[in-house]
């Protein structure tokens, strides 16, 4: 499995409107693609404008086909101008635990 951490600080005010472009990514994701097992928003503790993004999916492959869907990229294009700064740390799962 492959995972990636995508952090984002967004503009000052437009921490609403991030999260409402994030959410219908991440409900898409998961609904949509075969390949993404997991994609949670995380809104750091710290810092009101600082999201993080915790997405897995069964290999780097289906990551690519997640850049290419419709929803991906509405939301790339709303988030032009609302985010200001981004991050992305990308590693393969070696080991994943979960209650459900």
């Amino acid at each position: 499995m492959y995972c990636i951490v995508v952090s984002n600080r967004v503009k000052e005010g437009k921490e609403k409107e991030y999260l409402a472009i994030m959410q219908e990514n991440a409900k898409s994701s998961v609904s949509n693609e075969v390949g993404c097992i997991q994609f949670d928003v995380l809104g750091d503790t710290d810092n009101p404008q600082l999201f993080h993004l915790y997405e897995i999916y069964h290999s780097s492959k289906a990551l690519a086909e997640h850049k290419t869907t419709p929803h991906y990229l509405s939301s790339r294009e709303k988030l032009a101008n609302i985010v200001v700064e981004q991050s992305v740390i990308r590693s393969n799962v070696v080991m994943m635990n979960s209650k459900k």
